[in-house]
């Protein structure tokens, strides 16, 4: 019998290309695709796959948040994560059989991810195991920060993380814009930075910026279909959308 499989990615190049890259692996069939969070756990109960390729930043229901929902009802499948970011102990998940994959995908990394699943259905004991070491290793990256230092001059602030309007990055160093204030943080990438705030507000919009999305002030086309981002900081700074968070920005705006 194929391994059944349900895709999850709020891009929907990125779920052709998986499905693309699946179509040539023996013995799995693709039954289900979905684009946000509640279209995972809507498949997972009605399809009952065996494994779910499962995007991790996505709107209203990030991919982690998914996993624990499926969890606490115990219908929960083998759990392939796929994304662009690798702030959550890539290293320690490439043990597991639940598996970890950074895009772009490589098909010889997706096959392997597939033996491992394979291995996983193949034995009798807890197929959940792996999945609560896997948070586990997750949760300390997991637990969110709700004060963060601002240096502002010969000051340090303490601000709120809601409080934040976007983060920026330029030699190195991760600077952060409120409302009224901009200053220095003690973290050293935006990779760092994100993973500290809720994934659900807090997009990486470009590979230099990190926008608060309730801070958006206008979105205006811009070229190459992509955004320009006006935001509600006193500047009104003016923020670029690479074009493949356009796709997801508009998707999420519903422009």
């Amino acid at each position: 019998m194929p391994i059944s499989c349900i895709i999850v990615d709020d891009e929907q190049p990125a779920l052709e290309e998986i499905n693309f890259l699946l179509e040539s692996i023996p013995d799995v069939k693709v039954i289900g695709q979905g684009r946000n969070g509640i279209e995972a756990i809507q498949l997972v109960e009605e399809l009952e796959p065996d494994l779910l390729f499962l995007d991790i930043e996505m709107p209203g229901l990030n991919g982690f948040k998914v996993v624990e929902r499926l969890a606490s009802k115990d219908e929960l499948p083998q759990v392939i994560f796929v994304t662009a970011y690798d702030q959550y102990a890539v290293q320690a998940f490439d043990v597991s059989a639940v598996d970890y994959i950074l895009k772009p995908i490589e098909k010889s990394r997706l096959e392997k991810a597939v033996q491992r699943a394979k291995k996983q259905l193949e034995s009798e004991s807890g197929m959940h195991s792996q999945l609560k070491n896997l948070m586990s290793l997750m949760a300390p990256a997991a637990q969110k920060k709700s004060k963060l230092l601002l240096k502002d001059k010969n000051r340090n602030l303490l601000i709120d993380s809601e409080e934040i309007v976007f983060a920026s990055v330029s030699d190195s160093v991760v600077h952060l814009s409120t409302v009224e204030l901009s200053g220095e943080t003690n973290f050293r990438t935006l990779e760092e930075l994100q993973a500290n705030l809720d994934p659900e507000i807090f997009w990486r919009v470009h590979r230099s910026f990190l926008v608060n999305l309730n801070k958006i002030k206008e979105v205006v086309p811009w070229f190459n279909r992509t955004l320009q981002l006006k935001m509600a900081d006193k500047r009104q700074t003016e923020i670029p959308v690479s074009r493949s968070h356009s796709r997801r920005l508009k998707g999420y705006l519903k422009l």
